[in-house]
């Protein structure tokens, strides 16, 4: 049987730092001036969480594909590779 996208998701493995590399610069921005919350949709590792009136960033579960970085209409995230030896962890099967 394939596996959902959420299956091959949920077998990643993640060496997480204890500092995020992505930040939202301003999150009245996203309040304001976004009312579709791009980044809650395009972002496979749903990362980026909207709840109330603020943007919370879980950046453990990040993949590191770079859609956030692209995707957000107002370039509102700052977006990092991970300080070496952290972040997604690639191994053989």
């Amino acid at each position: 049987m394939a596996k959902t996208l959420e299956d091959k998701q949920y077998l990643i493995r993640f060496n997480c730092d204890k500092k995020s590399h992505l930040e939202v610069l301003n999150h009245d921005l996203c309040a304001t001036a976004c009312p579709d919350k791009a980044c809650t949709l395009f972002c496979p590792g749903e990362v980026y969480k909207w709840e109330g009136d603020r943007m919370f960033v879980g950046y453990e579960g990040c993949h590191e594909c770079g859609s956030c970085r692209i995707g957000c209409p107002h370039e509102n995230i700052k977006w990092e590779y991970p300080k070496g030896g952290h972040g997604v962890v690639f191994r053989l099967a």
